[in-house]
């Protein structure tokens, strides 16, 4: 149990050190933002139909940008070979990156959701709730395929073009029940107006969470 926490710890402070990709993924988010907000001059009542779409394509985009990244230190010291070779299962290691992953991910969309607010003159403070917990399952799906995509470009030339062509048709159900769920709670509905769409996004996360961290071990191997 010890060196299951610790490979954790370990895992998710490597992903949190690497500051200059954390200020790259919030650089790209603002740029996305200020050419959103140069393109369309929509007032309160427009910005609701266009925001879920803003914020999610901000959310992916960025999100993309760091987990091309992800496995990037471990790749450029050749750490990789010491985590193969630590006695644990492979899955630890994988949850570890993927919550290293998902932290990097959330604080980017907590950062983004106030300048979306300061750039469009809208306001989430009656619906941050639910909005936050789209969001989390939202990114908890994406992350989680991610992760395991980014091990599957690792050794590869182009990761950061591959990464992109792997990860973006599997999380398409992702992205559109968000984009759904986000729609329905900035009109006023309840989170369980859309029922439909939330059930797929739970039923996605928990399905490749375990299906990602089962292939984990054989990606790594490869």
């Amino acid at each position: 149990m010890r060196n299951i926490i610790a490979i954790l710890y370990k895992d998710i402070i490597i992903e949190l050190r690497t500051k200059e990709l954390l200020s790259a993924m919030f650089t790209f988010a603002i740029l996305l933002l200020v050419i959103f907000n140069f393109a369309f001059s929509l007032s309160t009542e427009l910005i609701k139909f266009a925001a879920p779409a803003i914020l999610w394509v901000s959310f992916t985009f960025a999100g993309v940008l760091g987990l091309s990244r992800s496995f990037a230190i471990e790749k450029e010291g050749n750490s990789i070979m010491g985590l193969l070779l630590t006695p644990v299962d492979r899955s630890v290691l994988f949850f570890g990156k993927m919550i290293g992953n998902f932290i990097f991910v959330i604080i980017v969309e907590l950062i983004i959701l106030p300048l979306f607010s300061l750039f469009f003159n809208f306001s989430f403070t009656d619906i941050i709730l639910p909005l936050l917990l789209v969001i989390i399952l939202g990114t908890i799906g994406f992350v989680s395929v991610g992760t395991l995509f980014s091990a599957v470009a690792l050794n590869t030339k182009l990761r950061e073009v591959l990464l992109p062509i792997l990860l973006f048709p599997i999380v398409i159900p992702v992205i559109i029940s968000s984009v759904k769920l986000t729609g329905s709670i900035i009109e006023g509905d309840s989170i369980l107006f859309n029922d439909s769409a939330l059930q797929i996004l739970i039923s996605f996360d928990l399905i490749f969470i375990a299906a990602c961290a089962v292939t984990f071990e054989y990606v790594l191997e490869e």
